[in-house]
């Protein structure tokens, strides 16, 4: 299993709780001066719900929209060996399933609940990374799962739209009684003003920072559950140059985001790579056989963007 040491857990749940709990409070005082207590706790009551479903059902409609493809042991055997070893390492109560995307964007993501998750690998991933790295990126996405980050952020995502829902409506209301307010017949405190104004940036910016801090972590429980940093770092490189950075560099200097920055999703790259070479390799994972140099068998790679008059379609 997963198993940081008690301070490394101890200051990832601190950091963590006063991310969320800057949120929730951002979000009470919002929400509460446009909508009163009682509205605000049942919203609250409505997002969890919402929460505790969604899973399931943004599951389906995420995996349709991407024509995802299960991958079983008879299409890719090395690729679910290797997850069904890295949950049980990691103590999931039911290994993730695979999907096939195809698509020639390398990219690999996880969704669902441990009880019930799955980890998608595109079909450029599979062509561009090493069985090592490839090993390593499905720890990376395992430990998201196992570290509940897909709920994090939901939960977190939730507050945010929340409070940028309120902040326009604010603002709308603030507009209509802007006749009242000059002729003096109302009153409306700066302080809720600035609040209504800018609780909406000040929330993607917490919620930017606990992604960052959760990629982390998830970088840490790839080792743990590989004992290989130097794959993860090997194939996050890959992927960074393979993102179109160089070509930017060249074609667009200074348009990118400035380093560092808080508009990231996830931390820079070479930061990741930085602290996943000082890690010592720790136990090996058993040997992963090279992936297919073609898709699995059945499934197909689909063609490059072309024009329609409807316009361009993907």
């Amino acid at each position: 299993m997963i198993r940081p040491s008690p301070s490394h857990r101890l200051l990832n749940l601190v950091q963590t709780m006063l991310i969320l709990g800057g949120m929730a409070a951002i979000a009470w005082v919002v929400l509460g001066s446009i909508f009163g207590p009682e509205v605000t706790v049942l919203l609250i009551a409505l997002s969890l719900a919402g929460l505790a479903l969604a899973p399931s059902l943004s599951r389906e409609f995420l995996l349709r929209g991407y024509r995802a493809r299960p991958l079983g042991p008879r299409e890719w055997p090395e690729g679910v060996a290797v997850l069904h070893e890295l949950a049980r390492r990691a103590g999931l109560p039911r290994p993730p399933e695979l999907w096939y995307v195809p698509s020639q964007v390398p990219n690999a993501f996880a969704m669902g609940p441990p009880e019930e998750s799955a980890v998608c690998v595109s079909d450029a991933l599979l062509r561009l990374l090493t069985p090592r790295e490839l090993a390593a990126v499905l720890a990376h996405e395992v430990a998201h799962i196992a570290n509940r980050d897909l709920w994090l952020m939901g939960l977190a995502d939730a507050m945010s739209r929340a409070v940028s829902v309120a902040s326009w409506l604010g603002q709308f209301l603030l507009i209509i009684n802007l006749p009242l307010m000059a002729a003096g017949a109302a009153t409306f405190p700066w302080g809720a003003l600035l609040l209504l104004v800018f609780s909406p940036t000040i929330m993607a910016l917490l919620q930017l920072s606990l992604s960052r801090r959760r990629e982390y972590d998830a970088d840490l429980g790839a080792v743990e559950l590989t004992g290989d940093p130097e794959a993860l770092a090997s194939a996050l490189t890959k992927l960074e140059r393979l993102a179109g950075r160089f070509w930017e560099e060249i074609f667009l200097p200074g348009r990118r985001i400035p380093e560092p920055s808080l508009l990231r999703t996830h931390p820079p790259t070479e930061v990741r790579v930085a602290r996943l070479r000082a890690l010592a390799p720790r136990r090996k994972m058993p040997a992963l056989s090279p992936p297919r140099a073609a898709p699995p068998a059945g499934l197909q790679i689909p063609p490059p963007p072309g024009f329609r008059r409807s316009g361009y379609w993907f």
